[in-house]
C-alpha cells in the first residue's frame, strides 16, 4: 500500500526493526547515486564515492542483490561505483547492465537527442554557470550554479529544445531533463529488473533522494516493498522512511547487512 504522500515519515534508522520485518531474509536494493551515496556537490564530475560506502554496498551486494539505479550516464555511474557484480541501470533506468543482463529502451530516440543538445549550446551560450550534460539518452541541464535571474530562460530553452525534437522535460532539483517521451522511468526499471533478475520472492527496497526516484518509491510500494527518502524528511513522498543524508545511508547499509548476516548465521 502507498502511504499519503505528506504524511511524516520515520526515520529509517530509529525504526530499524520494522524496515527489517517488512524486508524479511530475502530483501532486493536498489539505490540511487547523487545524494544518496554520496552527498549532493555543485558539479557531477565532484560527487565522488567514499572507500566506506563502497565498502557498505558491496558488503551487502555479497548477502542480497543490489543495482545502482541513476540519472547518470551508464558507463559513468558504474565507473564511479566501480564493483564490478552490481546491476546498473543509467539515465534513470533506460540503459542497464549487468551480469548476464543488457537492456535499453528509447535506442530509437538517440539522434533527436543529438539535436536537442546541438540547439541547446547556441541557446544556452551566454548563460553563466549553467552546464549541459549529454548523456546516452538523456540531456541534463543543471542550474545550482546560475544566477536565479537567468534560470527562467534556461528552462524555457530547454522546453524550446525538447519540442522542436519532440522529447520530453522532466526535473529535479537544479536540475531539468530531456529524455525520449517514452513510458519508461526508475520504477518501471525497477519492475524489469525484478521480473528478469531471477527474483521472485524478493521484498524490493528502493533509496532515493529526488523526485525522479519517487516513481521508484511507488513501484516498489506496489510491489509490497517500501522506499527510503534521503533529505528532507518534510518532503511529500511515498518513500514509507527517511534517512537525512547520504552518511546516514552508509549506517544503515551496513546496519542492513550486520542483520542479513545474523538472519543467516544465527
Amino acid at each position: 500500500m502507498i502511504a499519503d504522500p505528506g504524511a511524516a515519515r520515520p526515520a529509517a534508522l530509529a525504526a530499524f526493526a520494522d524496515v527489517a520485518a517488512a524486508l524479511g531474509p530475502r530483501p532486493a536494493v536498489f539505490l540511487d547515486y547523487d545524494g544518496t551515496l554520496t552527498p549532493i556537490v555543485s558539479r557531477p564530475e565532484l560527487a565522488v564515492l567514499a572507500p566506506a560506502m563502497r565498502a557498505a554496498v558491496q558488503r551487502l551486494a555479497a548477502l542480497c542483490p543490489v543495482a545502482v539505479v541513476s540519472g547518470r550516464d551508464l558507463d559513468d555511474v558504474r565507473a564511479r561505483v566501480g564493483l564490478p557484480g552490481l546491476v546498473y541501470a543509467g539515465s534513470h533506468g533506460f540503459d542497464i547492465a549487468g551480469p548476464g543482463l543488457r537492456h535499453r529502451v528509447g535506442e530509437e530516440w538517440r539522434p533527436a537527442l543529438a539535436a536537442a543538445a546541438a540547439a541547446l549550446e547556441p541557446a544556452l551560450a551566454g548563460v553563466g554557470g549553467v552546464l549541459v550534460e549529454s548523456k546516452g539518452f538523456a540531456i541534463a541541464v543543471h542550474t545550482r550554479q546560475v544566477a536565479p535571474a537567468d534560470k527562467p530562460a534556461v528552462a524555457a530553452a530547454v522546453r524550446r529544445a525538447a519540442a522542436d525534437a519532440a522529447l520530453r522535460v522532466t526535473g529535479g532539483k537544479e536540475i531539468a531533463e530531456i529524455r525520449p517521451p517514452v513510458p519508461w522511468d526508475k520504477g518501471r526499471a525497477v519492475r524489469h529488473l525484478l521480473e528478469v533478475g531471477g527474483l521472485d520472492g524478493a521484498v524490493p527496497l528502493f533509496v532515493g533522494d529526488d523526485d525522479t526516484d519517487e516513481d521508484g518509491f511507488r513501484a516498489v510500494a506496489a510491489l509490497a516493498g517500501a522506499g527510503i527518502r534521503v533529505g528532507d524528511a518534510g518532503a511529500a513522498t511515498a518513500a514509507r522512511w527517511v534517512l537525512p543524508d547520504p552518511a546516514a545511508v552508509g549506517v544503515f547499509l551496513e546496519r542492513l547487512a550486520a542483520w542479513l548476516e545474523t538472519a543467516r548465521h544465527p
